[in-house]
């Protein structure tokens, strides 16, 4: 506990309640997931990069994607991963607690800003293929790439501020596995209310703003596919958007319980369970939506595969 109106200078995760061995079974769990979901999304960008079948603006959008998904678990995951293998409460930083919460937030805005362009890129696709290659030029998509990046990391500036100019005098103790902001807020022994209804504001802004041009996409992309004659066509239109199309649901979701919400300092556990769907499965769940339903991306690691083989053999 901190006396009163002191100003904290670090602050004890108490992340996952349970036993010794519960916590090495979840650091085991843990530690595959993230194993795999670094690996994956690495050979998502690596193929990317290097197949010359992929070197469309939907898979440059892809690929940022991935490296999106990288960074945000990484943000979250190693740091969980070290205290699940303390015996006590892991001890975090002030400096360490801002720049996790900023540049959590950040990536996910940034996220959020990117679905956004991938669904445009998409209407285009299906709705104006003739003009596809004019309109997402590659000027286009890295202005765009662009503008998702900055967006991202400029608009989490005052929310991360405005969190941490509160004073933290009831405890130095978050029950969560890293510096989450409504357990931060459930610390202030300031007047929170205004803080909170300018992020509720702020996130409906950032999530109901990036699903906006998402929503307009696709139901212009659904009308266009309705008037397709044929069945075959119909499908194959509908495959080009279902892997974006399903990321868009998960990711959309999940972020709407954690931070649509009035009142920022909900339940712990209940932060918890949603806090790790978005850093650790969603991020997992990322290559195998975007490869198993996808034809090109098959081929191409099929072609990567033989080519690693045949240089093995030589």
């Amino acid at each position: 506990m901190m006396s009163n109106h002191s100003r904290a200078t670090e602050f004890c995760l108490l992340g996952f309640p349970g036993s010794e061995e519960l916590h090495h079974i979840l650091f085991a769990i843990f530690f595959f997931l993230y194993s795999v979901t670094l690996m994956g999304n690495m050979l998502i960008i690596v193929i990317v990069c290097v197949d010359k079948c992929l070197q469309s603006p939907m898979y440059f959008f892809l690929g940022h994607l991935s490296a999106l998904e990288i960074l945000v678990t990484s943000i979250i995951v190693p740091a969980m991963l070290w205290g699940l293998l303390l015996p006590g409460m892991q001890v975090i930083s002030l400096a360490a607690c801002v720049s996790q919460l900023f540049l959590y937030l950040a990536v996910g805005t940034t996220e959020f800003a990117l679905l956004g362009v991938m669904a445009v890129d998409r209407y285009v696709a299906v709705c104006n293929p003739l003009r596809y290659n004019v309109i997402m030029n590659s000027r286009t998509c890295n202005f765009m790439v662009l503008v998702s990046w900055v967006f991202g990391f400029l608009s989490e500036i005052w929310p991360v501020y405005a969190t941490f100019q509160l004073t933290f005098c009831k405890s130095n103790v978050l029950d969560h596995f890293y510096c989450d902001r409504g357990q931060l807020l459930k610390l202030s022994c300031d007047d929170t209310f205004f803080t909170e209804f300018v992020l509720f504001l702020m996130a409906i802004f950032i999530i109901f703003g990036s699903l906006a041009p998402t929503i307009v996409s696709y139901a212009y992309i659904i009308s266009t596919i309705f008037k397709i004659p044929s069945a075959s066509g119909q499908r194959k239109a509908f495959s080009t958007c279902a892997s974006h199309f399903t990321f868009v649901v998960i990711g959309y979701g999940t972020c709407m319980f954690l931070y649509v919400k009035p009142k920022q300092t909900q339940a712990a556990q209940y932060n918890k369970i949603v806090s790790l769907l978005i850093s650790v499965l969603t991020p997992f769940l990322n290559p195998f939506i975007f490869t198993l339903r996808n034809d090109q991306v098959k081929e191409a690691l099929r072609d990567s595969v033989k080519r690693c083989c045949q240089l093995l053999k030589n």
